[in-house]
C-alpha cells in the first residue's frame, strides 16, 4: 500500500502481514530486543487534534525502529489557514519520510496524501481511524480468535472508529452487529461500502439484542471531539447504550470488552466493566504501538522485523 487513508487501502492479505509483522516487533520489545531497521528515516506528526494514545505510540513507535518523528500542533501550522493543505504537503514531502495526520476532516487526509509524494497514514479524521481499528483486531487476532465466526458487537454511536472497524471487519470476513440510536447510524456511505466488500453488516436500535450471544462487545464515547455542543443531548439519546454489567450479562460466557479510549466513565462504560476481567481495553492501547510499527515498516519500504 502507498498510504493508509482508509482501511480499505490494504487488502485482506496485507493486513494479515500486517497483524504478523506488529506481532514479532512486540515479541522483541518484551525481551527487551529492539531492532532499528529505520535508522535515519523520519515521520512528521501534524495534528489538529489533541492525542495520548496516536501522538506517544508513534513517537515511541519511530524511535524504537531507529528513526525520529516530529510533532506539529494545529497551532504551529494552521491547515488551510495560514498555508494551504497541497502546500503543507509539498513542504512536509521534501523534509520527511511519511506523514501521520490526525484531522477533523477526511479530505484533509486524502489532500495530504495526494500532494505529498511520500506516504501519508490517517491518525483519525471525521470518517475513519484506521489505526485503532487495526490494533482492536490485532488485539483479537493474537489472542487466537477465529475472526470469522465471532460475533462482533458495536454498542453506541456509529461514529469513526465504528466505521473503520465495519470497512475492516468486511475485508477480514467478520461479521459484526452495530446498536446505535435513531439518527445516530453508521453513515450510508460506509455500510454501502462495506456490504460492497462482502460484510455481514447488521444494524439494530436494540443494545441488548446486539450484545445477546456476542463473544466481543465493543463502545466508543457518545460524544467525541468536535461534537462537544451536543453532549447533552446526545447523553439523552444514549442512556439505553451504557456498557455495564446487566448488558455484558447477555454475551457468552467468554465475553471480552473493547474501547479505544479515552473512556467517560460511568457514562458509556461502568466503571466495573471497564477495570473488570473481561476488558482488554488496555491491551488494545498497548498494541496500537506494534501495528503502528508495521504500518509505518510497510509503508517505508516494507522492512521485516
Amino acid at each position: 500500500m502507498r498510504h493508509l487513508v482508509s482501511i480499505t487501502d490494504p487488502g485482506r492479505e496485507a493486513v494479515d502481514h500486517l497483524f504478523h509483522q506488529a506481532a514479532e516487533p512486540k515479541a522483541s520489545v518484551k525481551r527487551g530486543k529492539h531492532l532499528t531497521p529505520l535508522a535515519g528515516r523520519s515521520l512528521a506528526l501534524v495534528f489538529e487534534k489533541p492525542s495520548l494514545r496516536t501522538r506517544v505510540t508513534f513517537e515511541i513507535a519511530m524511535g524504537q525502529l531507529g528513526g525520529q518523528a516530529v510533532y506539529l500542533a494545529a497551532q504551529e501550522i494552521q491547515l488551510g489557514v495560514r498555508e494551504s493543505v497541497p502546500d503543507v504537503a509539498r513542504n512536509l514531502g521534501r523534509w520527511v519520510d511519511a506523514i501521520a495526520a490526525r484531522t477533523y476532516a477526511h479530505s484533509t487526509v486524502e489532500q495530504l496524501a495526494a500532494w505529498a509524494g511520500v506516504p501519508v497514514i490517517n491518525a483519525l479524521s471525521d470518517q475513519e481511524h484506521p489505526c485503532q481499528a487495526l490494533a482492536d483486531l490485532f488485539t483479537l487476532w493474537e489472542r487466537g480468535l477465529d475472526l470469522g465466526s465471532i460475533r462482533f458487537a458495536w454498542v453506541g454511536d456509529g461514529n469513526n472508529v465504528c466505521h473503520s472497524l465495519m470497512l475492516l471487519s468486511a475485508l477480514l470476513g467478520m461479521p459484526m452487529v452495530v446498536a446505535t440510536p435513531p439518527g445516530y447510524e453508521p453513515a450510508a456511505a460506509i455500510q454501502a461500502r462495506a456490504r460492497s466488500l462482502g460484510g455481514l453488516i447488521e444494524l439494530t436500535e436494540d443494545p441488548r439484542a446486539a450484545a445477546s450471544r456476542a463473544d466481543v462487545l465493543y463502545t466508543d464515547v457518545w460524544t467525541s471531539m468536535g461534537q462537544e455542543g451536543e453532549s447533552k443531548i446526545r447523553r439523552e439519546a444514549f442512556q439505553r447504550y451504557q456498557v455495564n454489567d446487566e448488558l455484558v450479562k447477555l454475551g457468552k460466557p467468554g465475553l471480552l470488552v473493547m474501547h479505544c479510549l479515552p473512556a467517560h466513565r460511568n457514562e458509556e462504560i461502568t466503571d466495573a466493566v471497564l477495570d473488570g476481567p473481561r476488558s482488554i481495553v488496555f491491551d488494545q492501547a498497548e498494541n496500537r504501538l506494534h501495528v503502528q510499527k508495521a504500518v509505518v515498516l510497510s509503508l517505508l519500504g516494507d522492512h521485516d522485523v
